[in-house]
């Protein structure tokens, strides 16, 4: 969601800031745009479509310079529209790009109007632009220090101006934002990926840090203006990561990434210990008596499957908690509680400001699974796993969930451990386990030429409902967001107990109803609900273990897992659902890996 570049250097950064644009599409956005210091003036370009037409666009024109800044769009405040695009400016003099809201942005407004101040946009970004412009005083880096002080809300801003060549200011606040260090260049960005193969140079800035980035110099103050010495790290982004090699869209690559993903994030594990999650885990997980989960999106359904584990393998009470929804209502708050958050960017803005509410609150045991290690997230908790997911383009998450699912295993093995509730053998039969998850995974994907077959089918419908019992109820809530996602097809997953409680009443024949059936202690139940959904004439379409004795028939599509797979079952049962989604979305013509309205990274509330 929304992407920052920034350079300022001894040649043309035109290329340096298109290419960063390039490698921060998988946030997801509906505008972009570039704007450089040219002979002592502003000049830009903008588009509401792809970066590869803003380059096209940008070699028409000629345009170059020492000093310029970029930016990707998600639409806020404003439709995507040419006149909303970043780069910003005021008075031809302070140009200025932006991630994040800007909560008062209407009393802002107002007063910059008064001033004399006319708005070309509906953006809340065009009013930061007018407000470091009517501060200047000769010194954008001063003057910016100043201006950040009226702003309420979370940004991450990039600014420069045509009085002072040679010269970007940014500042964060709520938002992310890095510095690319280099020899006689300097950049900026919201996320160390876009300057991959630029500079692996990389400083993380603080809440509240102003940076002046010039040729050879990089400053930092603190958000009481004080001079501030951050940590210059060697971050190396993987370009080959962001590859799409062999594959038709960077889902379907990702998909097919989760034997390696898996086997990655459990690299290393030879026993189960508290320490896999840091260093004073183990003191942690003897205080705490409950866990309270919070996420967001597929992150909040690997914690709904987390629930069941950690409850019946660890025995310990969970809660888990939208976290947009957490931070905005009064909970009772308990100090011996775990809080877990789980983030695949590690920068999911309502998940970062509810993790400090409920520190705030006076909970003060943090974990996060995280597959960023350089990540907000990351700098913000206690204690910490990191997936080895690598990086995931698509915007629907693949590997990301299934990594999080194979995290959050292993936290529910080591708390067990810490309780005395594990004993040996079973902490080898669930290593065992955890180790075939990707010989196990291979045998899944293989099942894709029959999912494509269904895929036909569901292309030519508007509805569908999931049905999952127990562990894979929010395995069924995941394959229906996955469906809505990529196909726009509405669809809505229910505890399959539940139907005859208001959604049997819209099944018919033209209502496909996806179901979750591995052969567990609830499947006898399960069975019972399809046979109400056939009763209504309901086309079913069952993911069945193979010993689940489910057979098709009419109305009854089937098709059998390799192997029923225990408590680890939802990693596997969630992957067919994954590429049913996917197919069906290239039968239906949609855009799989940049779904409209929705961005990767949800930096903003």
């Amino acid at each position: 969601m929304c992407g920052i570049v920034g350079a300022v250097a001894q040649q043309n950064v035109t290329p340096i800031l298109l290419e960063g644009l390039k490698r921060l599409e998988y946030r997801g956005y509906d505008s972009c745009g570039v704007a450089l210091h040219v002979d002592g003036k502003l000049q830009r370009s903008r588009s509401t479509s792809r970066v590869a037409d803003l380059q096209q666009q940008i070699a028409q024109t000629g345009l170059a310079g020492f000093t310029g800044i970029a930016h990707t769009r998600w639409a806020t405040h404003g439709a995507p529209a040419t006149h909303n695009a970043h780069p910003h400016f005021s008075r031809d003099r302070i140009a200025l790009v932006h991630n994040g809201i800007i909560e008062n942005h209407d009393e802002l407004r107002a007063e910059l109007q008064a001033a004399g101040y006319t708005f070309e946009s509906q953006t809340d970004t065009e009013v930061i632009a007018h407000l470091v412009d009517h501060m200047y005083d000769g010194d954008l880096f001063h003057t910016v220090q100043q201006a950040v002080h009226r702003l309420t809300g979370a940004y991450a801003i990039a600014v420069f101006c045509a009085d002072e060549p040679h010269r970007v200011v940014a500042a964060r606040q709520g938002s992310p934002l890095i510095v690319g260090v280099g020899e006689g260049q300097n950049f900026v960005a919201s996320d160390a990926m876009a300057l991959a193969g630029t500079t692996d140079q990389i400083i993380y800035l603080e809440e509240g840090d102003v940076v002046d980035l010039q040729l050879q110099k990089v400053w930092i103050v603190d958000s009481n203006g004080r001079p501030a010495e951050r940590e210059v790290r060697t971050v190396q982004a993987y370009t080959s990561a962001v590859e799409l090699g062999p594959y038709q869209h960077y889902m379907q690559k990702e998909i097919f990434e989760q034997p390696r993903a898996i086997a990655d994030t459990l690299e290393g594990v030879v026993r189960i210990m508290p320490e896999l999650f840091g260093d004073k885990a183990y003191k942690v997980f003897k205080e705490v008596d409950s866990i309270l989960i919070l996420a967001c999106g597929t992150s909040y359904y690997a914690g709904l499957t987390a629930k069941y584990w950690l409850e019946s393998i660890a025995r310990i009470p969970v809660n888990v908690e939208i976290a947009s929804e957490y931070r905005y209502r009064d909970s009772v708050p308990n100090p011996k509680s775990l809080v877990v958050t789980i983030s695949q960017s590690g920068e999911t803005a309502d998940t970062l400001a509810a993790l400090k509410h409920a520190r705030s609150l006076g909970m003060p045991h943090t974990l996060t699974i995280c597959n960023v290690a350089t990540s907000a997230m990351v700098r913000e908790c206690e204690l910490a796993y990191i997936t080895r997911a690598g990086v995931e383009v698509g915007v629907a998450s693949t590997k990301a969930f299934t990594t999080q699912l194979a995290a959050l295993f292993l936290l529910t093995l080591a708390l067990a451990q810490t309780r005395g509730l594990l004993t040996d053998e079973e902490e080898e039969a669930h290593l065992k386990a955890m180790r075939h998850l990707p010989a196990a995974l291979q045998s899944v994907l293989a099942l894709e030429p029959s999912i494509v077959a269904w895929s036909e089918a569901f292309a030519r419908r508007e509805n569908a409902l999931f049905l999952g019992r127990g562990l894979h109820y929010p395995i069924a809530l995941e394959g229906a967001l996955k469906l809505k996602e990529i196909t726009y097809i509405h669809a809505e997953a229910y505890a399959a107990g539940e139907l005859k409680h208001g959604p049997l009443a819209l099944v018919t024949d033209q209502m496909p109803v996806v179901t979750i059936a591995p052969n567990d202690a609830l499947v006898e139940k399960l069975k019972s609900n399809m046979q109400e959904v056939r009763a209504r004439g309901g086309q079913l379409y069952v993911f069945a273990d193979g010993d689940s004795r489910i057979t098709s028939a009419e109305g009854v599509h089937v098709i059998r897992m390799p192997e029923h797979y225990g408590v680890l079952s939802p990693i596997l049962h969630v992957v067919p659902l994954q590429l049913l989604s996917y197919h069906t979305a290239l039968a239906r013509g949609t855009d799989v890996d940049k779904p409209r309205n929705l961005a990767k990274s949800v930096t903003v509330e």
